[in-house]
């Protein structure tokens, strides 16, 4: 199974990293923190994103871009309003070869700091919108983004294709008795 790893550049609003750190436990990825943050890790908003999956969680936090970059090598994606190309013409199995695949991420309000974007053009990506937003939201992006590269480096590895037995299981629904939930249930969960 290959590496993924997202990477928050500045990240602002404790509830976007927190359903970032769901998706991480979700898509099996190693989350990077890069300072300054705009909130503090024990902060209950995060967690309350992240909801019980924080003991799954595997991050760690850097001082400093130049902190992280000494520490990890590897594929870098960078997401950004100003990138030219769509990440669904990434070849992540092509390009990656064998290296751990970085999907960074830049601040809410500022991104990703122009310099790092101007040094790695050719590896920003932009994922396509309308004319009437700027971009979409940053946990929402991560989400997207961690879909397409372990659809294309670990399918079988990560993601179920049916609810998994360690959860409710393959045929939850149809062994499922009805006549016996009340209202709420009824509805689904």
């Amino acid at each position: 199974m290959k590496q993924i790893n997202v990477v928050l550049y500045h990240p602002e609003i404790p509830q976007n990293t927190g359903n970032i750190m769901r998706s991480c436990v979700g898509f099996n990825a190693k989350l990077h923190l890069i300072k300054p943050l705009g909130f503090t890790l024990d902060e209950k908003k995060l967690q309350r994103s992240c909801v019980d999956y924080y003991e799954f969680l595997d991050y760690e936090v850097y001082e400093s871009w130049d902190d992280f970059k000494s520490k990890n090598d590897g594929m870098f994606c960078f997401l950004t309003r100003y990138g030219h190309k769509s990440p669904i013409n990434i070849d992540f199995k092509k390009e990656a070869n064998d290296r751990p695949v970085y999907l960074v991420f830049g601040a809410e309000s500022t991104g990703i700091a122009y310099d790092i974007l101007k040094d790695n053009i050719k590896d920003c990506y932009r994922i396509p919108t309308t004319d009437k937003i700027r971009s979409l939201n940053l946990s929402n992006c991560a989400a997207i983004m961690l879909f397409l590269a372990s659809e294309a480096l670990n399918p079988k590895d990560v993601v179920f294709l049916e609810e998994p037995d360690t959860l409710k299981g393959n045929h939850f629904i149809e062994d499922l008795d009805i006549s016996k939930l009340d209202y709420k249930h009824r509805e689904g969960r």
